[in-house]
């Protein structure tokens, strides 16, 4: 049975390093609320970069009027968009301490925590409210250097999470995060996924159960591709035929691009996702391309699933979304909610 969870929001706007190229394009009245986020995102109102230098002071020098006047950062400097994301997870996230290594993923935090609101909202269709508390438990598939997700999904719902990744460098700086601060201790524990092409198998164990799994998969089929990708947006948004590539929020390999692309990568993760079926209430992953959404039906329709929900999520001028999938029957939902909620 296939059913399209309709879309709680219209998620996060254009991503922060092209926002303010947009907005030096053509002036337009600042609207008081980003409607686009999820009504329950922290990121709704403009940056108060008063209010995130007080919690980051490192973020100072960054900040500087721009020519229309507004305070802003230059977003194509990736010092600038860290000390930002510092800045933001220290604010609003009560974090103590949060860095990444040089050239690793630095994600655009809304779009990030609107993932994880909709998979709130995903698991309060199941009963009045949205579950909270360290008993329901997250797996992060790839959870990255930044470990992004179990920070927001535990301050946010004080959920507890599995972070996983293949990257030795990656878990070495997740596992730092965690422990360099105490609220996240007891709450998050990042394990190395020692097979590249495996995503539950050597993580999970035989009888461990989680409520939701998550991910941002490599969507690009190679490095070139990557390239390409963010060499297009930049013209587009520059007006220059001549701009050099930047990945601005960075990324290593295994976080950009993999054989096959998207598609590949969530078609292996949904055939050994059977494998897994009565320990997860909801397997999910972000899908970029629409192009991807298709393919994946018809995996899903052959690997058995009994309920696949699409989430939409807008981002400015770009809809992204995330597909849920469960093997569990109607009942055994009920049964999953009334033995571990």
């Amino acid at each position: 049975m296939y059913n399209n969870l309709e879309t709680h929001c219209n998620a996060f706007p254009l991503p922060l390093h092209f926002q303010t190229i947009h907005t030096l394009q053509k002036k337009k009245p600042h609207p008081k609320v980003k409607s686009e986020l999820h009504p329950r995102s922290r990121h709704r109102e403009r940056y108060n970069f008063e209010e995130l230098i007080k919690s980051s002071p490192d973020l100072a020098p960054f900040v500087a009027p721009n020519k229309y006047g507004d305070e802003s950062i230059n977003f194509f400097n990736p010092d600038a968009v860290k000390a930002l994301n510092t800045a933001l997870l220290k604010h609003h996230y009560r974090l103590e301490y949060w860095d990444i290594p040089q050239h690793y993923l630095c994600p655009p935090i809304p779009g990030r925590a609107d993932y994880i609101h909709n998979i709130a909202d995903l698991l309060k269709e199941h009963q009045s409210e949205i579950p909270t508390g360290q008993h329901i438990k997250g797996l992060d598939i790839g959870v990255g250097a930044n470990c992004i997700y179990p920070i927001i999904g535990n301050h946010e719902y004080g959920w507890s999470f599995i972070g996983s990744d293949t990257d030795e460098k990656a878990i070495s700086s997740a596992q730092s995060i965690v422990t360099k601060n105490p609220n996240l201790k007891s709450h998050i524990e990042i394990r190395r996924q020692e097979q590249a092409n495996a995503f539950f198998k050597g993580v999970l164990n035989p009888d461990e159960r989680v409520d939701f799994t998550i991910c941002n998969p490599p969507f690009h089929a190679s490095l070139e591709d990557a390239k390409k990708a963010s060499l297009k947006k930049l013209k587009n948004l520059k007006g220059q035929p001549d701009v050099k590539p930047v990945l601005n929020f960075g990324g290593q390999q295994n976080e950009l691009w993999t054989k096959g692309g998207e598609a590949r990568f969530v078609k292996d993760m949904i055939y050994e996702s059977k494998h897994f079926s009565k320990q997860c209430l909801w397997f999910t992953s972000l899908i970029s391309k629409e192009t991807t959404l298709k393919p994946t039906y018809k995996i899903l329709q052959k690997v058995n699933a009994t309920f696949v929900k699409t989430i939409e999520m807008g981002q400015g001028h770009k809809i992204s979304r995330f597909i849920a999938w469960t093997f569990l029957t109607e009942q055994e939902q009920k049964d999953w909610v009334k033995e571990r909620w």
